[in-house]
């Protein structure tokens, strides 16, 4: 059960993600505290969290002001990722594990056109792949990392990639683990994480995916990740 500070947390990140709370303002712990009707002492906590998240900037005696991502910080996000998904995906490969189902609600989400159950279903599939590997932990950083991610506003389908596109990205992941193909699997991975990647990069940076700026920026962050 999501304790008091949780729930704070996941009520700040809703409000940045909603344009609530926009960066540039300040806003109360102590305004806060009454809205949602809780102690001062889980507010601090969640605001606690949510610096070391790097979303909010703690005003000290005045509130806290909103910091969205920079390309930068999802270069550096997508590191994480790549260091922990496509090694999860060879595990998975490994120990036979079975994404039929995941991926069907997937394909289901594109054939509606129904974007938030293709998010909700992209989600659960890489959420399946991290905990298929047998490392729960890793499922969580990733899950925290998404939902900074998430923070930006729609995901990477209004930037030039279509719901079929992405679905498509996933497709050979999920036959190179039917056919229990490990390192597929992991290669696939990772040119998903790539292409999503460096997309969101150059989102950020004004800029094409295969710009000279992204390329400098990833290199530096990411290194060669193919």
């Amino acid at each position: 059960m999501p304790s008091l500070t949780d729930s704070v947390v996941a009520h700040v990140r809703d409000g940045i993600r909603h344009q609530q709370y926009v960066p540039g303002e300040i806003y109360s712990v102590y305004q806060l505290a009454d809205a949602l009707g809780v102690s001062r002492s889980p507010v601090r906590e969640a605001m606690v969290r949510l610096s070391e998240a790097g979303l909010i900037e703690i005003a000290r005696n005045r509130g806290f002001r909103v910091v969205l991502p920079q390309a930068r910080d999802v270069a550096e996000i997508f590191a994480v990722r790549l260091a922990l998904e496509p090694a999860a995906a060879r595990r998975c490969g490994e120990r036979g594990v079975d994404l039929s189902g995941p991926y069907a609600a997937l394909v289901e989400a594109e054939q509606r056109g129904d974007e938030p159950a293709f998010w909700e279903a992209d989600q659960a599939l890489h959420e399946a792949v991290l905990h298929g590997s047998g490392n729960v932990r890793a499922a969580a950083i990733v899950a925290s990392l998404r939902a900074t991610t998430a923070l930006l506003g729609p995901p990477t389908s209004h930037a030039g990639r279509s719901l079929h596109e992405i679905r498509i990205e996933h497709a050979p992941i999920v036959e190179a683990l039917a056919r229990h193909d490990g390192p597929a699997a992991e290669a696939a991975m990772r040119t998903h994480l790539v292409r999503t990647g460096r997309m969101l990069v150059g989102q950020l940076a004004g800029a094409t995916p295969d710009a000279a700026a992204v390329d400098e920026l990833w290199d530096d962050v990411v290194g060669h990740s193919l």
